[in-house]
C-alpha cells in the first residue's frame, strides 16, 4: 500500500505551532514512506474562513518547507460533491431531515444535563417529522448498539459505545455540509491512508468510522497526536509564546530549526535533540511518537535556532539574512566580504536578526561611538599605540587576518602592553560598542581603508589632556 497523508487545517485564521506541527509529522511520514502528501484547506465553514487566512497557511507552509504533492483543494470548491452523498444516505434510509430550531434543540440538551443524561437528540424528527416546517438540517442515523473500535496508531485501542454517540449533523439548514462528513468524503475519494491529527479529533474518529461504513467508502488508519501545551500544562496560547509560524520567520528564526524543535514535542530518536531536514526524513517512525503532551519552551526553541544557525553553510546564512539587514536599512549584498562578515557573527547569534543587528556596523557609513564605552577605553594613553597601529595596518599587504594579527603582536612588543589593553580601544573605535567578533576578523571584513578610517576618527576623538600611562 501506498502511503497518502493529508493536512487540512481551517482559514479561520493564522497557521499556529500545534497545526505546523500535525503538517509536520504528516509530511515526514509520507516522506519516510516514500508517498504522498496532500494539502487542502477546509473552508466550509463560510462565516469565519476567509482568503486571507488560505493565503497565509500556504506561505507559512512554503516557508516551512513542507512541500505538498496534490492540492492545495479547497473544499467550498466541493461543495455539489458531498450533497451528493447527502442524498445518498438518504434515499438509503441512513440519515435523515430534521427540522428542530435552534431554541429547541437547546431547550432538550437542558432537560437533559438537568436530569444527569448526556445530551442526545431525541430522534422526534425521525420518528414524526412536522409538516409545517420547510428549513432542515440533515443527521446522520447513528447505529444504537454495539461498539466502534479505533485500532489508534498512537494511543493503540480506543472503544466508543454506540448508544453515547449523537445522530450528527451532516448538512446544516443553510446548505453547507459540516466537518465531520466533508473529512470522511474527501479522505476517501482522496485516496488518504493515514491520518495523523491532534489528540482533541479523537472523539470525532468514531463518528467518522461509521461514516465511512455507511457510505461503503475505504477507512484510513488513524493516529492521533499528544497536545502541545503551555508550562503551566493548559492549552497553548500566545501568552505561552507561541505565536503564528510566520510570526516566527519575521522574528529571524530559520524553518528548518523551527521543524526540528516542533518535531520533538512528540517525537524522539534516542538522546538526539538536533537534526537536519534529511535526517528526520530518514528516521522518522510513528513507532516513536509519544502519548504524553509536550510542552512548549520558548527558550528551548530559540537554542535549537542557535545551534541551526551555527551550523548552516555561511553562504545560506547571508542569503537568508537579507531581509533583515535591508530592514535597518542596508543592503549589503554586493560588499565584497558580505559571507565573511556573517560567518564571524553566526556563533554569536541566536536568530537572523540579531545577527543582522549585531553586524549592522560593518556595513555603514562610520558608527556612532557608545558614550560609556569612549570614557571608559578611549584615552589618551591609547593615542600612541593605536596611532601606531594604523601606521602598520597601513602598510600591510596583502590584508589578511593573520598578517593583521601581526600588526597586533608588533605594538604589543613595541609598547609592553597585553591585547586587551590595544583590542578594545580598537573595537570601540571600529564597532562603537564593546562587544563584536573577534577583532582581527572584524578589521579583515571592513578592509583596510575603512578600518582605518574608523580608527584615525576614535583617536581624533581621544582628549589630548589628562595623559595617564598604560597599566
Amino acid at each position: 500500500m501506498s502511503v497518502k497523508t493529508r493536512f487540512a487545517p481551517s482559514p479561520t485564521g493564522y497557521l499556529h505551532i500545534g497545526g505546523a506541527r500535525t503538517a509536520l509529522f504528516n509530511w515526514l511520514f509520507a516522506r519516510n514512506q516514500g508517498g504522498t502528501f496532500v494539502l487542502r484547506i477546509e473552508d466550509t465553514d463560510s462565516e469565519r474562513s476567509t482568503e486571507e487566512s488560505a493565503r497565509e497557511i500556504v506561505e507559512a507552509m512554503e516557508w516551512l518547507g513542507l512541500n505538498w504533492d496534490e492540492g492545495p483543494y479547497f473544499q467550498s470548491q466541493r461543495l455539489a460533491l458531498y450533497r451528493e452523498y447527502v442524498e445518498r444516505l438518504l434515499s438509503q434510509g441512513k440519515a435523515y431531515r430534521c427540522y428542530c430550531t435552534k431554541e429547541e434543540l437547546e431547550e432538550e440538551r437542558k432537560r437533559a444535563l438537568s436530569q444527569g443524561k448526556k445530551p442526545r437528540y431525541n430522534r422526534r424528527c425521525l420518528e414524526n417529522p412536522p409538516s409545517d416546517r420547510k428549513e432542515f438540517a440533515v443527521r446522520f442515523l447513528c447505529p444504537d448498539e454495539g461498539e466502534t473500535v479505533v485500532e489508534d496508531l498512537v494511543k493503540g485501542t480506543v472503544v466508543f459505545k454506540n448508544d453515547e454517540l449523537d445522530d450528527l449533523i451532516i448538512l446544516r439548514s443553510d446548505g453547507m455540509p459540516t466537518y465531520n462528513f466533508t473529512v470522511v468524503i474527501d479522505d476517501a475519494l482522496m485516496g488518504i491512508t493515514h491520518v495523523l491529527r491532534g489528540d482533541d479529533h479523537l472523539n470525532n474518529t468514531p463518528r467518522q468510522i461509521q461514516l465511512y461504513r455507511a457510505l461503503d467508502l475505504p477507512i484510513p488508519r488513524f493516529g492521533h497526536l499528544p497536545m502541545i501545551l503551555g508550562h503551566d500544562r493548559t492549552r497553548l496560547s500566545k501568552r505561552h509564546g507561541a505565536m503564528s509560524v510566520l510570526a516566527y520567520r519575521d522574528m529571524g528564526y530559520l524553518p528548518e530549526a523551527v521543524n526540528n524543535y516542533l518535531v520533538r514535542l512528540g517525537w524522539s530518536f534516542g538522546d538526539q535533540e538536533i537534526f537536519t531536514m534529511e535526517e528526520l526524513i530518514e528516521k522518522f517512525s510513528l513507532d516513536n511518537v509519544g502519548t504524553s503532551a509536550g510542552v512548549f519552551n520558548p527558550e528551548k526553541m530559540l537554542w535549537v535556532n542557535h545551534q541551526h544557525l551555527k551550523m548552516s553553510p555561511p553562504e545560506e546564512i547571508a542569503r537568508r539574512a537579507l531581509p533583515f539587514f535591508r530592514e535597518l536599512g542596508v543592503d549589503p549584498s554586493n560588499h565584497p566580504r558580505y559571507v565573511d562578515a556573517v560567518r564571524t557573527l553566526q556563533e554569536r547569534s541566536k536568530t537572523l536578526k540579531e545577527l543582522a543587528e549585531s553586524g549592522l556596523f560593518y556595513f555603514t557609513d562610520g558608527v556612532d561611538i557608545d558614550e560609556g564605552a569612549k570614557k571608559k577605553f578611549l584615552k589618551p594613553s591609547v593615542v600612541p599605540p593605536l596611532t601606531r597601529l594604523v601606521e602598520l595596518l597601513k602598510e600591510t599587504e596583502p590584508f589578511t587576518e593573520e598578517n593583521i594579527s601581526r600588526c597586533f603582536e608588533k605594538v604589543m612588543e613595541e609598547f609592553q602592553i597585553k591585547l586587551g589593553k590595544i583590542a578594545q580601544p580598537c573595537r570601540v573605535a571600529l564597532t562603537g560598542k564593546t562587544v563584536s567578533p573577534g577583532i582581527f576578523e572584524v578589521i579583515y571584513v571592513l578592509g583596510k581603508e575603512e578600518a582605518v578610517k574608523r580608527l584615525e576618527k576614535g583617536i581624533s576623538l581621544i582628549p589630548l589632556d589628562a595623559e595617564s600611562p598604560l597599566k
